[in-house]
């Protein structure tokens, strides 16, 4: 997800939305700790392959609604009668794929919490700090990086699905692993910010 200039200085692929400015203004960018909001997040990434994240913000509700607060150890322990219930549910992305991988990745986040923590190891990525780039134009945006490539290889290693690298990249920017909020963006000094001191390691 790259940026551009737009009205108020913001990046421009939030738009007028208000849902997206919102979202733009308070959670994309910013460093996060947690490995179970890390896990929601790569799984919405991955519901979003082929549309467009605004078609996830506006269903996220239901979607956490119907995977019962995105907890891993519920999810983990879940079979084809929770799948068809959520291939009925009109709230969510109906994908029976991405689904059942939801499923898996479920699975695969309970042995890496379990064996070093899963938040862990995904900042190792950005050696456990936020990456601060100066990107003037969405141009300068890439779409995937080796940093990501690295993640995504390392994911799909460990049972992970729907987690390429240009998915993992939309990740790495959405939850502040990297600065990709334009220098001429106030979000972008906001990120450094919250950015200083933050440490996962």
């Amino acid at each position: 997800m790259g940026a551009t200039a737009a009205g108020e200085g913001r990046c421009g692929w939030c738009g007028s939305d208000p849902l997206y400015v919102a979202y733009h203004d308070t959670e994309w960018g910013r460093p996060e700790p947690s490995g179970r909001a890390l896990w929601e997040k790569l799984v919405l990434d991955g519901f979003q392959a082929g549309l467009a994240w605004i078609t996830i913000l506006r269903k996220r509700d239901a979607f956490r609604h119907a995977f019962e607060g995105f907890d891993p150890d519920v999810i983990a322990g879940w079979g084809e009668p929770e799948v068809a219930r959520l291939m009925a549910d009109p709230g969510i992305v109906r994908s029976r794929a991405k689904i059942e991988s939801t499923i898996g990745n479920a699975r695969a986040y309970q042995r890496i919490e379990t064996r070093e923590g899963f938040a862990r190891f995904l900042w190792q990525f950005v050696d456990g700090a936020p990456r601060q780039n100066r990107f003037a134009s969405l141009a300068e945006v890439p779409a995937e990086t080796p940093a990501s490539r690295a993640m995504s290889k390392a994911l799909k290693a460990e049972g992970f699905r729907f987690c390429g690298p240009v998915i993992v990249y939309a990740f790495m920017q959405a939850t502040g692993m990297v600065n990709d909020h334009l220098v001429g963006c106030p979000a972008h000094a906001a990120c450094a910010a919250e950015a200083q001191g933050f440490r996962m390691g």
